[in-house]
């Protein structure tokens, strides 16, 4: 079978990793590329640079990544669906929820594959810990705890740490859990001189019962990307920057220490760091991107998925601005 044709939109940070990444995937052939404002990064190298999304598809794609900014997502992601192309845009899905629904329509109106880049699903130690949960290693799940922090990336323009940074973990918890939010709460600050917001603290709940809590700020000198999943059996904490799945397993071992031995709850057992095969997550993802297009697999974090998703960062946003608890 011959090569997919891939076109791709937006040679900016994101957009250079899609370009190295897709050249690396077996069955894929990314035959051009196209910004508006040229190729900063040389990510071209000998194709055609296209100037627009049109010219773009005037080159036949089977499919395509729009790694534009957000605000963009919708005006690509319906000419690509007009011209039946299959493609994963960089999440979130859009800046807003209306226009993140028609996206969704276009796309499942047409019968294409419309995928969303929320790539920490693809991470090895997320994976693994969601294979662990659905098997029961940690029993009954309590509660999932994320932190996202780092320095203020340059890239961003037009969404808040929400949308930007906060759609990952509301993704990731919910696909770990497999369950959806039912309810959020929020504390937001903007302390950068920015009009959208630069941190958040949000305490939510899944419709399964496991409380959630995430924090995200853009104002950190430390970059740190961790996901604890709390259940009866012990926890899981994963870090995703260096793909790294622990296990703090429950004691089983009675203490004779009588000043801790009064607390009737779980003790420290054993700390095991799991052994994982540790692939890149941009490869995995655009690899399932490739099989959903050919209907072989269904491993895309799906559009309609990636639209829930942005529905809980509003829910979010305006949560935090109005003091309340938001019901979903």
């Amino acid at each position: 079978m011959a090569d997919l044709r891939v076109g791709l939109i937006g040679l900016g940070m994101m957009g250079r990793n899609h370009a190295r990444a897709i050249r690396e995937v077996e069955g894929l052939q990314l035959v051009a590329v196209a910004d508006a404002y040229g190729d900063p990064h040389g990510a071209a190298g000998d194709l055609p640079l296209c100037g627009s999304i049109d010219e773009l598809i005037g080159q036949g794609l089977d499919l395509a990544v729009c790694a534009v900014p957000t605000g963009l997502h919708e005006e690509v992601g319906l000419a690509l669906a007009a011209a039946g192309v299959h493609t994963l845009v960089e999440k979130p899905i859009a800046d807003t929820v209306q226009a993140g629904q028609n996206l969704v329509e276009a796309f499942e109106e047409a019968g294409l594959v419309g995928a969303v880049g929320h790539i920490e699903r693809f991470n090895p130690a997320l994976q693994s810990l969601r294979s662990r949960i659905a098997s029961g290693d940690l029993g009954e799940v309590y509660q999932i705890a994320t932190r996202r922090q780092g320095p203020f990336p340059a890239r961003i323009a037009d969404v808040g740490v929400v949308k930007d940074l906060g759609t990952h973990d509301i993704d990731l918890t919910s696909w770990l859990a497999q369950s959806p939010f039912v309810s959020v709460s929020a504390r937001t600050g903007t302390r950068s001189g920015r009009p959208h917001e630069d941190m958040v603290t949000a305490s939510c709940q899944l419709e399964n019962g496991v409380i959630t809590s995430h924090l995200v700020n853009w104002l950190s000198p430390m970059k740190e990307r961790v996901t604890v999943v709390t259940g009866e059996k012990g926890a899981f904490v994963a870090d995703t920057l260096t793909a790294d799945l622990t296990f703090y397993e429950n004691g089983t071992f009675t203490t004779e220490w009588e000043a801790v031995s009064n607390f009737r709850g779980v003790s420290e057992g054993n700390i095991t760091r799991l052994a994982l095969t540790k692939r890149e997550p941009l490869r995995s993802e655009l690899e399932a991107f490739r099989d959903a297009a050919l209907g072989v697999a269904d491993n895309t974090v799906t559009m309609r998925e990636g639209l829930n998703t942005l529905r809980v960062a509003e829910a979010i946003i305006e949560a935090a601005r109005d003091g309340v608890v938001r019901d979903l």
